[in-house]
């Protein structure tokens, strides 16, 4: 654990995902590097490295907010858009971790959240009705999947019909499909980052390619990929079969 939780370490994983010069400083909150991080330490079980790697970018941002002169209502929205970032991505990984971790990973990361970064309301609209969630599903599994969602579905309905209402209302209705902190392709290196964890390659496949298909560059998705990997390796996670490469 101590390997990831350094700020060398997390530095040198920071510079694995190509995202380009800094230019201001919300550039800090949306480099997607942290997101994978915390996503696989929330599927390998360990809570407790979510404090650091949030005091880290925090830190980050903080440095670049003061050297770009941000104003303090300003500065005080960016860093409440990051908080934000880390609790949606650590909730939405929980359909594929598990939520007892997503629990344990969320308390983690309150202990050290400021009173002014906390939330107090729901972020999601809860009074979408769930036929309205199940259009929304439908419409964002295929946008993810693209030429291959049906074929995707078709499976899920034909294992467990519920498994096939469940992702389309649920996962992607509700959790996946809430983009307003996180988008398409956020939400895609959320799924490869806790599957990786999970060590399922069929499904990593499925979602290297959806980051592919979501504008992820190639060289983006082999360092999304490294991210994970290399969390996994700090915190004792092997893999049967090896992790599936990112198809060129």
């Amino acid at each position: 654990m101590a390997e990831i939780a350094t700020e060398e370490s997390l530095q040198r994983l920071k510079t694995l995902y190509p995202y380009g010069e800094i230019t201001s400083s919300l550039d800090v909150v949306q480099n997607p590097w942290y997101i994978v991080i915390i996503v696989t330490l929330t599927a390998g079980n360990r809570p407790e490295a979510i404090p650091l790697v949030f005091k880290y970018v925090l830190g980050d941002l903080e440095r670049a907010q003061n050297e770009f002169k941000v104003p303090k209502d300003e500065a005080q929205g960016e860093k409440l858009r990051l908080a934000r970032r880390f609790r949606d991505a650590i909730f939405k990984c929980g359909i594929l971790a598990g939520y007892s971790k997503a629990i344990n990973s969320l308390i983690s990361l309150l202990e050290v959240t400021p009173d002014e970064l906390r939330d107090t309301t729901r972020q999601r609209d809860t009074s979408s009705s769930l036929p309205v969630l199940e259009t929304r599903g439908q419409e964002f599994f295929r946008a993810l999947y693209g030429e291959t969602a049906g074929g995707v579905q078709d499976l899920l309905d034909k294992i467990y019909p519920d498994m096939g209402w469940f992702s389309n209302t649920i996962a992607y209705g509700s959790v996946y499909g809430h983009l307003d902190i996180l988008n398409q392709l956020e939400t895609s290196y959320v799924q490869v980052g806790a599957l990786i964890a999970a060590d399922t390659p069929r499904q990593i496949n499925w979602h290297l390619e959806n980051a592919r298909r979501g504008g992820a560059s190639l060289e983006q998705t082999q360092a999304v990929r490294q991210i994970a990997i290399e969390v996994c390796q700090s915190v004792g996670i092997k893999w049967r079969d090896g992790v599936p490469e990112v198809k060129g």
